[in-house]
């Protein structure tokens, strides 16, 4: 088995409800933080990591995932025609000209195991990973998906990307049961979002995974989990049975963009540190709130 992973899945299928209004006609991962949306810093993040082929699980109302990854000839020509160099290049880099972009559509909302099932067809017999834009994670030196990979390339081991969670959030969590104490930990159990009393440990599963194939052939086999949808933790709990999972406490800090706090949190961090706007957005919030 090859130990290179080249792919990555994108499940952007969900409704957004919880962004209601915003969400009923402009798909969450479109939600901006900044001048980004998420989507995008979900496959810069993918980029830097070596993956080279993007396949998108999509569902009704999210063409503009599909349209902001495509060429905007009209809007190319009059950056151009205007002498905007600079945000015509950003337009243009937005995809890098060797990775490729691949739309699925996920027909019925079976929830994220049934999600990652859908790209089957294209990833193959490969080891991919899977990229929940909804958590945006900053790591100014690597990124979160490129050391998954590294561990990856040296293990050839599922590697779930996990977090210490609050002991009273676990039941917004897959949660890890492991023995062992460190970043690289192998996995004894997983739970999809136990009660808190019920949590084997207070290790959460966030939204990174680098998966081999065999994970299609469980994820065929595993029937409605939690909350009536085909669960990847619990198709994740039936692989275990015949090789390794191993946890990965990454780098980085991780925003819960899924929630208005978290997203608010990671809109405001961005700004500070953003090129163009940084100093001013700085200044700004010390006139504001410092008195």
């Amino acid at each position: 088995m090859t130990k290179t992973v080249k792919k990555a899945v994108f499940p952007v299928a969900g409704l957004g409800t919880r962004f209601l209004p915003a969400t009923k006609a402009s798909p969450k991962e479109m939600l901006p933080v900044v001048d980004k949306p998420l989507i995008q810093y979900a496959v810069e993040e993918a980029v830097a990591a070596g993956i080279e082929v993007m396949v998108f699980v999509t569902g009704r109302n999210k063409t503009a995932i599909s349209n902001h990854f495509d060429t905007a000839y009209e809007l190319e020509h009059e950056l151009e025609i205007r002498g905007k160099e600079r945000l015509l290049n950003v337009v243009r880099g937005i995809v890098p000209a060797h990775v490729s972009c691949v739309f699925l559509r996920q027909s019925m909302p079976l929830g994220l195991g049934h999600a990652v099932l859908c790209a089957q067809p294209v990833i193959g017999n490969e080891p991919f990973a899977v990229v929940l834009a909804d958590d945006l994670i900053d790591d100014g030196e690597r990124g979160c998906l490129k050391q998954m990979v590294e561990v990856f390339s040296s293990t050839g081991a599922t590697i779930l990307g996990t977090q210490i969670v609050d002991p009273h959030e676990t039941g917004s969590y897959g949660i890890v049961d492991t023995e062992d104490e460190g970043d690289l930990v192998e996995v004894k159990g997983i739970v999809e979002k136990p009660a808190p009393e019920l949590a084997p440990s207070n290790h959460g599963v966030v939204g990174r995974y680098i998966l081999t194939s065999a994970i299609f052939q469980h994820l065929a086999q595993t029937g409605k989990g939690a909350g009536g949808e085909i669960q990847l933790t619990d198709g994740i709990a039936s692989l275990m049975q015949e090789e390794s999972v191993m946890a990965y406490a990454f780098k980085g800090r991780r925003y819960d963009c899924g929630s208005k706090l978290g997203y608010l949190q990671a809109t405001v961090d961005y700004a500070l540190k953003h090129e163009h706007l940084g100093d001013e957005f700085t200044n700004w919030l010390r006139e504001r709130f410092i008195r």
